[in-house]
């Protein structure tokens, strides 16, 4: 009816303006504005009674509050055909999706750093033991595998949980050997009452992934301290041993939620372990080299110890630096929300800052120490102990705080390196400075520099907002958080390196004493992959060194065998047959 108007308006102009009286056209103007006046009133009252009848529509029929079934039944991949249980709605299945995918994309990136650490380490020691040193990076991966299966996860994360989500006995877990329970068997049948024998999963697998990538790495950050001169079977039963409980242990107390996680209303603050898994590693590594002791001759010849490929120790660094955005931003442990994907952005921001300026700093300062000569290597550690130092506190400090840390773990590191090289401890590739001096002052310094507004607020692991006394919104910041949150994570780098060392030392001088761990002087001297390695070398190539020594040894057997011609050309001469009577 109103397009009928509208149309019949149109045509009324349309007629008009052939018409020459003006008094005509002046009335018939008048009356289809009069018109329109009309159209207009009646279309204001339809729209009033159309948005009336909409409003009466959301109050009589307002949804009905949600039912016990959808709300408190637990999600099935079988729905409503298993018993007590619902089916996972959309958003659940998203949010499930993209977290799978995060977390499997991460660990993978956290796996491949065994690739640095593997061409750092063989880079920084001498060719003569390279596949050696390879051998026992591939040995840390698979016996850590094993170790973190059979106990690892167990001690960790299986709990049992108390009402507030904490470990029950503060300590360690107690269940979900050799990854027992991470598939529930269900009871399900058809309409004919036969059991189908179907699983339902749990997101144990996913965690299992992730948190083995991590302990891996912790295993190998030892082996870099000891390199060069321990031996393999005694180097595999502390493998073992770090994976399959020091290591998990120290995870129960923090990401396991254990003591330490509520040593008060704030608890330890390690985003990504830069105490949980580098100084643990470091202070492992530490401690094997005291041990084993240095190797021979490294203090009487040291220009015989320089690193034989800087293009392995660059390489592997750069490695490392990749994988070390799913070691920090993986730590989120989720993708499926805006906090989270906030969050991991600010964490890569971190991680980037504190990457270059660890490295600068180390450079320049090197740079003084050798009056003008460029040290790569230092360089690279420079790099390593800015990653380590920032993972901690990657997720609750600021960009200009990352770039502090930094700066401070720089210092650190050369520090720690030049006093360790002064009282006689043989680290070869500086594991204990890059991981655990530095690890220990990025545990510090994700509580000294959090960014809570102000020196009282904390924000710790509530990521971009502070610790609440209750919810929002009646919830206010934690007054004396901040202080809470420091003493929090000083009592974490004491604790740790307390039960490293002491499981360390309780493994490697047994090892000692029985001859599994340091090879003797000879066998250091030619070198491990001749001695025990086939092929005998991990270069076709021949180096410099490898050419003189076999040339020496060449010349020897060829002074040898004239020797021995000599000898016999002498007993020769002098031997005269008996003569027979006549």
């Amino acid at each position: 009816m109103m397009r009928f108007r509208c149309i019949l308006c149109l045509l009324t102009l349309w007629a008009v303006r052939g018409d020459p009286t003006s008094a005509e056209l002046q009335q018939q103007i008048a009356e289809l504005r009069q018109q329109m006046s009309v159209m207009r009133m009646e279309m204001q009252e339809q729209v009033a009674m159309m948005s009336a009848r909409k409003l009466a529509e959301t109050t009589t029929a307002a949804p009905s509050p949600p039912t016990t079934t959808t709300t408190t039944l637990p999600p099935s991949l079988y729905g409503e055909n298993r018993k007590d249980h619902r089916g996972y709605t959309k958003t659940e299945e998203l949010s499930i999706a993209l977290d799978h995918a995060w977390l499997i994309l991460c660990g993978a990136l956290v796996m491949f750093m065994q690739a640095g650490f593997a061409m750092v380490e063989s880079g920084c020691c001498r060719a003569k033991n390279v596949q050696n040193i390879l051998l026992k990076n591939l040995t840390d991966v698979a016996m850590g595998t094993l170790g973190w299966w059979c106990s690892g996860w167990a001690f960790a994360y299986s709990g049992p949980m108390d009402s507030d989500g904490k470990l029950a006995n503060k300590f360690i877990g107690s269940s979900s050997w050799f990854g027992s329970g991470f598939l529930e068997y269900t009871e399900l049948k058809n309409e004919g009452g036969d059991a189908l024998g179907v699983y339902e999963p749990t997101t144990n697998m996913l965690n299992w992934f992730f948190q083995w990538a991590f302990c891996s790495a912790s295993a190998t950050i030892v082996s870099g301290g000891v390199a060069e001169r321990v031996k393999f079977r005694g180097y595999c039963i502390f493998s073992f041993w770090m994976t399959a409980f020091m290591y998990p242990v120290v995870v129960a107390w923090t990401w396991g939620y254990g003591f330490l996680q509520s040593i008060n209303d704030v608890g330890y603050m390690d985003f990504a372990g830069s105490g949980i898994v580098h100084m643990s590693g470091g202070v492992g590594a530490l401690v094997g080299a005291v041990v084993a002791g240095p190797r021979a001759g490294r203090f009487e010849n040291p220009d015989d110890f320089t690193p034989h490929s800087m293009p392995l120790v660059v390489l592997g660094t750069m490695i490392l630096w990749f994988g070390w955005y799913g070691f920090n931003c993986g730590s989120t442990l989720a993708m499926s929300s805006a906090s989270k994907g906030f969050l991991a952005a600010q964490v890569a921001m971190n991680t980037t800052i504190a990457a270059a300026t660890g490295g600068l700093v180390v450079f320049v300062l090197r740079l003084a120490i050798t009056r003008g000569k460029y040290d790569i290597g230092g360089f690279c550690n420079g790099i390593l102990a800015g990653l380590v130092a920032i993972t901690a506190g990657c997720g609750n400090v600021e960009v200009g705080s990352a770039f502090a840390i930094a700066i401070i773990g720089g210092f650190v590191y050369q520090g720690t390196s030049t006093l360790l090289q002064k009282i006689g401890v043989d680290d070869p590739i500086d594991a204990f400075a890059v991981h655990g001096a530095t690890g220990a002052w990025g545990t510090i310094a994700a509580s000294l520099f959090d960014w809570g507004s102000g020196v009282d607020s904390y924000s710790g692991w509530s990521g971009f907002s502070c610790v609440l006394t209750e919810a929002l919104p009646k919830g206010k910041c934690l007054s004396g958080a901040n202080g809470m949150g420091i003493g929090a994570n000083f009592a974490q780098v004491v604790i740790i390196t307390a039960w490293i060392a002491f499981w360390s030392v309780m493994v490697f001088v047994p090892l000692r004493l029985v001859g599994f761990l340091t090879a003797d002087v000879p066998m250091q001297l030619k070198g491990f992959d001749e001695v025990k390695h086939s092929p005998p070398k991990a270069y076709v190539v021949e180096l410099d060194a490898d050419r003189e020594r076999r040339q020496q040894e060449e010349q020897a057997r060829i002074e040898e065998e004239q020797r021995k011609q000599q000898a016999a050309s002498v007993k020769k001469q002098a031997f005269k047959p008996v003569r027979g009577y006549a």
